[in-house]
């Protein structure tokens, strides 16, 4: 990058902050959201992390099993039902605000998928026992499948607020949802567990009423957003509207189908073609929920901030900051992927002191655990990476890389499993996180983003994870070496940029030091 590159990203990273948008709500710049990203995500993460262990100790492996199915059906169907509508907000909300027509694109949106919503729900309570067969393998568990067609409604609501906060880029009411939606699914979740059944029924009512409640209390806020909405001049037609929202609005569709497919696909690769009854092979899953409570740390934190970055990725794309778009992504994929390797290498460190608390019941998870923290960094890679395809309103070709991805994992899933079992499924699902981040680098590559040494290095180095702890340790230290020695992770542009962030919050901090 050349030092005339270096003043757009500056100017961007500045801009944001500076910024009053039209609707007189204040907006949180890229560095401000990620600060407090990471202070309440880790208090976030801290709640979850300890409810996880608390499953994995009170429940028995097959409810433990039929939770984690369920909880991959509401992360696939929510985004499904609703065709990707609420997808689109981080990257139409300043489009359609530049143009004054903020307000019909909110009511339209909101009410197309109020209307999905229903016809879902009711659908799911009307046909219990083929959903029942189809998430646990067996008819006879209708019982939980009504709970899950409730939850599904609260699910759906409350990701369709925290996307149209942050397409405002109101990051930190996002955040604040987030947190409280993850401190209320713990206190009732877990409460049920003890205090009623120590069932998976107890969880999914526990996740009902976090959703349900944190959806409540947003829709009281976002009163003020529409109040502030201006009137439109004149309304843009439908057949226009629908015309620019459609296409986008498809491949994220396509693309929530696809990434979600990774990430349920290997559990009911485990329930329906394992050749195990279905109390055995929920067992299975059971043992594989317990391998993904620390890494699924890492991968959270970096779906976040795709989600994050998505909008300030479009602000600058609109004005025309391509420079700026370019340098904000590597540097994200940069520090990303090096974060979550160093924080992989403290999870491999620790993980048999914490699966001591499981009483001995998930051996099997702790097993495949290296390998599944591998995946996972991939996959939160991946989620970071494809923001940009979005923002260049290419998330077709990100579907591509998922699909072929996808196609990858099952084929080798279903080698795998009848012969390494649980270690199969986990290895099939590391070579289709790797196959999709390389074609959508690929494809980011074709539309003129240019990977430097560093980016390739800092993604492959996850596989160092594989073969144990000091290997990991090794590469984790030449990497950091690299990065403040040497200019194969960062260039002088980058550094610079760098430097200038730092400083800033230096000197927000100085005063209240002094």
């Amino acid at each position: 990058m050349t030092a005339a590159a270096v003043e757009p990203c500056e100017v961007s990273l500045r801009a944001d902050e500076r910024a009053q948008p039209e609707l007189g709500l204040r907006v949180d710049s890229l560095a401000d959201s990620v600060a407090l990203l990471l202070v309440l995500t880790v208090v976030q993460r801290m709640i979850g992390f300890a409810r996880g262990m608390l499953f994995c100790r009170w429940l028995s492996e097959d409810q433990l099993g039929q939770w984690d199915v369920v909880l991959a059906f509401l992360d696939l169907a929510a985004p499904l039902v609703v065709l990707g509508l609420p997808g689109s907000f981080g990257r139409y909300v300043e489009y359609f605000r530049h143009r004054g027509q903020l307000r019909p694109f909110l009511a339209r949106t909101s009410l197309t998928s109020l209307a999905l919503l229903v016809v879902a729900v009711l659908t799911i309570v009307a046909l219990p026992g083929g959903f029942s067969q189809l998430l646990f393998g067996t008819a006879d568990r209708t019982g939980i499948v009504t709970l899950v067609g409730c939850c599904l409604a609260t699910v759906i609501v409350h990701n369709f607020i925290c996307e149209l906060y942050a397409g405002l880029r109101m990051f930190r009411i996002v955040t604040l949802l987030q947190f409280g939606h993850g401190l209320i699914f713990a206190s009732v979740s877990l409460s049920l567990i003890a205090l009623w059944r120590d069932v998976a029924a107890s969880v999914v009512l526990g996740y009902t009423a976090a959703g349900g409640c944190c959806a409540a209390i947003a829709l009281l806020g976002l009163r003020k957003v529409w109040r502030s909405l201006p009137q439109p001049v004149e309304l843009v037609p439908h057949a226009s509207f629908w015309a620019k929202l459609v296409p986008y609005a498809a491949w994220i569709w396509v693309a929530n189908w696809f990434t979600n497919l990774f990430v349920i696909a290997d559990r009911y690769m485990l329930v329906h073609f394992s050749g195990l009854d279905a109390e055995t092979s929920l067992q299975l899953v059971g043992q594989y929920h317990s391998s993904r409570i620390l890494p699924l740390l890492l991968a959270s934190i970096a779906t976040m901030l795709a989600t994050m970055i998505l909008p300030h990725l479009s602000h600058d794309w609109e004005a025309g900051r391509r420079e700026a778009v370019d340098a904000r992504m590597r540097l994200v994929l940069k520090f990303s992927g090096l974060g979550m390797l160093l924080g992989g290498l403290v999870l491999q460190l620790t993980a048999p002191w914490f699966f001591t608390f499981f009483k001995g019941k998930f051996t099997g998870g702790l097993a495949v655990l290296d390998w599944t923290t591998i995946y996972c960094i991939w996959y939160g890679l991946l989620t970071i990476a494809q923001a940009y395809l979005w923002c260049a309103e290419k998330a077709w070709q990100g579907s591509i890389a998922l699909a072929l991805g996808l196609a990858a994992n099952v084929m080798l899933n279903y080698a795998l499993l009848p012969i390494l079992g649980l270690q199969g499924v986990v290895y099939a699902t590391a070579a289709g996180n790797a196959i999709a981040l390389v074609l959508i680098y690929s494809f980011m590559g074709r539309l003129g983003l240019k990977f430097d040494l560093g980016v390739w290095l800092i993604s492959a180095a996850p596989v160092a994870l594989g073969f144990g702890p000091w290997v990991s340790l090794a590469a984790a230290c030449i990497l950091t070496g690299a990065l403040a020695g040497t200019r194969w992770l960062l260039d002088p542009a980058e550094r610079e940029v760098l430097s200038a962030v730092v400083h800033k919050y230096a000197a927000r901090f100085r005063p209240a030091a002094v």
